[in-house]
């Protein structure tokens, strides 16, 4: 498929391109492939800082607070670059997973508020591929713990994986190598669960891509459709996509996009091809997609990475990107 192919042309071919289960099989009965989200207005986009870009370093703060950097001072650093908003993973709160104590969320939420920043969403881990129903329990029960969370900063989206979690490398072993199609079912089940406590709060279950279960743009509207909830739906991780051409599940996926993790390559390896970003953009902007654009920068494996470098770079280079595509309209 063509990546950047109208919309009308996608909807036409899906039903040819991916498999049964994308057509939504639920209990032997089938329904419509989802509609994308109605965008109206054009894209708008408003980039956004993912603090995972300063993993080691709060980490570091985490285990001890002499050293490192903790979530207000990061806040701090993305009001100095003048991001839109900022992506607060939960990893990073104290106490995690335990959702922190309202005091301490209400004092970040006012402190991002003072910056002038706006809150794009949270992240939580969890394993719902796992063959012990106990530990897909466990992650629904923290997946709903934070949706109160983002619920209370006023953020909302809250990121979740459908992929496995360690000690397990993949969802082959999670799942005791169980069919696909029943590790899809029990993935789709936990998600509907946290969809529905999601919804008494206003916050979207975010759904992303991760290069395990979901490493294709097919796998991930596959599940969203079976999960078939109003309050779940994809977040792409531009990364993530393990396919010869990245792009197109990219294109696929976006017109149902909530949020977005935008990466300085297409894969987590070591020299990886840049991402680039004026052909992606344009293909966010084809969805008519508006919102966030949240950045990551990762190491790589590199010792060298300095995220006080390397996010206002990949920032001015996302921005450019963004004001070079400026003229280009949603598909109809």
């Amino acid at each position: 498929m063509n990546a950047l192919a109208n919309r009308r042309d996608f909807l036409k071919q899906i039903a040819l391109l991916l498999p049964a289960s994308l057509l939504g099989l639920r209990s032997e009965k089938a329904s419509a492939l989802m509609a994308p989200i109605k965008r109206v207005g054009g894209a708008h986009l408003r980039p956004a800082l993912n603090i995972y870009s300063f993993n080691e370093i709060l980490l570091a703060h985490a285990r001890d607070v002499q050293t490192g950097l903790d979530l207000f001072s990061v806040c701090d650093f993305a009001a100095k670059q003048d991001f839109d908003a900022v992506d607060l993973t939960g990893y990073f709160f104290p106490g995690y997973p335990k959702a922190p104590p309202d005091s301490y969320l209400y004092q970040l939420k006012r402190h991002v508020h003072d910056l002038g920043l706006d809150l794009s969403g949270t992240g939580v881990r969890n394993d719902f591929v796992a063959a012990d129903p106990a530990i897909r329990a466990e992650g629904v029960k923290i997946v709903k713990d934070w949706i109160e969370v983002a619920a209370k900063l006023g953020a909302p989206t809250i990121r979740v994986f459908a992929d496995s979690q360690p000690p397990f490398k993949n969802w082959q072993a999670a799942s005791g190598h169980a069919h696909r199609e029943a590790v899809e079912a029990w993935a789709a089940d936990a998600l509907r669960e946290c969809a529905a406590h999601a919804r008494k709060f206003g916050i979207i279950v975010a759904v992303q891509n991760h290069g395990d279960f979901i490493s294709t743009g097919e796998q991930h509207l596959s599940l969203i459709n079976r999960v078939d909830h109003e309050w779940c739906a994809p977040l792409v991780d531009i990364g993530k996509y393990l396919t010869k051409d990245p792009y197109a599940d990219i294109a696929l996926v976006a017109p149902y996009a909530v949020n977005w993790q935008i990466k300085q390559a297409m894969d987590t390896l070591p020299n990886a091809t840049r991402t680039d970003l004026v052909k992606l953009v344009t293909l966010i902007r084809h969805s008519g997609y508006r919102g966030y654009l949240p950045i990551e920068t990762l190491p790589l494996e590199r010792k060298d990475y300095d995220p006080f470098m390397e996010v206002p770079q990949f920032l001015t280079e996302l921005r450019e990107a963004i004001r070079k595509t400026s003229s280009i309209a949603p598909f109809d």
